[in-house]
């Protein structure tokens, strides 16, 4: 792999009061799927799940011991703690009747992190409609859109006087784009595309409409979108790869921050749109309310940058076929995959670059000049225990530790970042590997069919996270 130097830069100090914390998202952590009331997400009722892999029902049980997992986190030190609200625990028809008892939950959840000094940062949708929703045509059904709207008034209502920070939708572009692999869509060619494209339209409508709503309701709290964003590279100089680069750039990236900052389509995006016959229905009014909504702050989701070429014409374009959605996968006649040469890669084929982190943090700050938290970054592995009892994640301290250095170097390039999340705060199921693929700082004892105790053991990253924050992030060794 070739090496080359990034320019000088001074790195500035982590600001005060930054929110050094983790994520995780209801359906991969809580368990408890149908408890107390809960009603069944399109998760819970997903007729198969990759070969080898458990499904979400226990997940790590996060929802029978939060208490002892935030105590863990109040351990670690964690600033704050990025998490979902099942729709279906507190509405579990996605419509009807609120369960008290998940709304209670959410109450316990939240008091017992600001008891322990962990700001709470609220998503309010993670991939898990609510199953009857979906039996109605889901995101396609502009209905929906009003459901939506109405669950996030109720959490407004129910929690705005405890949670500040509240996200939207957890990367929209990657349902989207990887509608086959993440169950978006069970439609297939020109009719999915079409069909991808309405439930796109629509969740920014609800995007729009519930910041609209959190502003009213909730004067003094911020709200902003939670895309998947990733810089795009050129092959090469050739002027045909960096035509490439930009296009996909607008497709990938810019149609969502742009809709949600800017309340516009972006040009290029719309453009791509038409010339497949994938432009969604547009319903009178909706440009108004898109244009109204002002977001706060952008949070985002950071794995790895991607690397495209000009297109060829035919099915070499596309470099990896059923590629998740941190893997770059070529469209015929638009894009042409590629592997990076000068980017190693983890054990999963995901590309590895620390750098391209700060480039990607530079370009959203230069075009929206919003303040930056990143909501998702992390290295999954097959984490074990070592004959010492002790999980010995050094690999994913070098991860992260480059990749922190480029958040204080982006901050000395004047970009306003206010917040880092890693995924994830402890173990649990991954979308595609299941339980195998650990990202946590806290180890969760159970194996993919087994769940052995469930025992909670903190990584060796855990304690080394514990030093980075004390230190608001001056001391990385």
């Amino acid at each position: 792999m070739t090496t080359h130097t990034t320019p000088a830069a001074q790195a500035t100090a982590f600001p005060e009061g930054f929110l050094w914390g983790a994520s995780t998202s209801a359906y991969q952590v809580e368990g408890a799927w149908d408890a107390d009331g809960k009603g069944p997400s399109v998760i819970d009722v997903r007729p198969s799940y990759p070969e080898g892999t458990t499904d979400y029902k226990v997940a790590a049980d996060h929802y029978h011991r939060y208490a002892e997992d935030v105590e863990l986190f109040g351990q670690i030190g964690l600033r704050a703690y990025r998490f979902s609200i099942a729709w279906t625990r507190i509405i579990p028809d996605g419509d009807g009747p609120v369960n008290a008892e998940g709304v209670a939950f959410y109450h316990r959840l939240i008091d017992a992190l600001l008891a322990a000094g962990i700001e709470p940062i609220v998503t309010m949708y993670h991939f898990d409609l609510p199953a009857a929703l979906d039996a109605q045509g889901g995101w396609a059904n502009r209905r929906t859109v009003d459901a939506f709207v109405r669950f996030a008034e109720l959490l407004f209502a129910e929690y705005g006087s405890k949670v500040t920070y509240w996200l939207t939708i957890n990367e929209q572009n990657m349902m989207i784009l990887h509608g086959d692999t993440l169950g978006t869509t069970t439609l297939s060619g020109d009719e999915a595309k079409r069909d991808l494209y309405q439930q796109n339209h629509h969740m920014f409508l609800a995007q729009a409409k519930a910041m609209l709503a959190c502003h009213e309701q909730l004067p003094k709290a911020k709200i902003g979108p939670a895309p998947n964003i990733a810089f795009v590279y050129p092959a090469s100089s050739k002027p045909e790869d960096i035509l490439a680069a930009d296009e996909w750039q607008a497709i990938r990236n810019w149609l969502y921050t742009d809709l949600a900052v800017h309340g516009r389509y972006n040009s290029l995006a719309w453009a791509y749109l038409g010339r497949k016959g994938w432009q969604p229905e547009i319903a009178e009014g909706d440009l108004e309310i898109l244009a109204a909504a002002q977001p706060d702050f952008i949070a985002f989701n950071y794995y790895a940058t991607q690397t495209v070429g000009a297109p060829s014409g035919d099915n070499g374009d596309l470099l990896v076929r059923g590629a998740d959605q941190q893997m770059v996968r070529g469209e015929v006649g638009l894009y042409r995959a590629i592997n990076n040469p000068n980017l190693p890669k983890n054990q999963f084929g995901w590309e590895i670059d620390p750098v391209g982190f700060r480039t990607t943090m530079r370009h959203l700050w230069d075009r929206y000049r919003l303040p930056l938290i990143i909501t998702e970054n992390g290295l999954g592995a097959f984490d074990e225990v070592a004959e010492d009892g002790k999980i010995h994640d050094e690999y994913r301290i070098d991860y992260l530790r480059r990749h922190i250095e480029q958040i204080g170097l982006a901050i000395g390039d004047g970009v306003d970042v206010f917040g880092y999340c890693p995924w994830s705060a402890i173990d649990l199921i991954s979308t595609h590997q299941g339980v195998r693929k650990r990202y946590g700082f806290i180890f969760v004892d159970r194996d993919e069919f087994d769940l052995k105790g469930l025992a909670r053991v903190r990584k060796e990253s855990s304690f080394w996270y514990s030093d980075v924050i004390a230190s608001n992030g001056s001391n990385l060794s």
